[in-house]
């Protein structure tokens, strides 16, 4: 499976609203936030797009104000993963 690369102009990086060196993180976690909110990326996806934790990424979306989505294929890998660790 291959790699995406995002470019961004020095133009927009250079007005980003962010210290430079929070940048790509914030980057990141942005884009991961709106691809979860918009059902594009699973939490778990989106969480690994963030780079955080499970409880960082849990937080990131309640101060955002978005709802967790917890779906049957979710509930099945939380199962198994209770399972596991019996």
């Amino acid at each position: 499976m291959g790699q995406l690369v995002l470019e961004i102009p020095n133009e927009v990086m250079d007005v980003l609203r962010v210290p430079q060196q929070e940048a790509l993180d914030r980057i990141r976690q942005e884009l991961g936030v709106r691809l979860y909110a918009k059902n594009l990326l699973s939490f778990g996806k989106a969480r690994e797009l963030t780079d955080l934790g499970y409880g960082e990424f849990s937080e990131l979306l309640a101060e955002e104000g978005i709802a967790r989505h917890y779906d049957l294929e979710e509930l099945a890998q939380d199962l198994q993963t209770l399972e596991q660790l019996r």
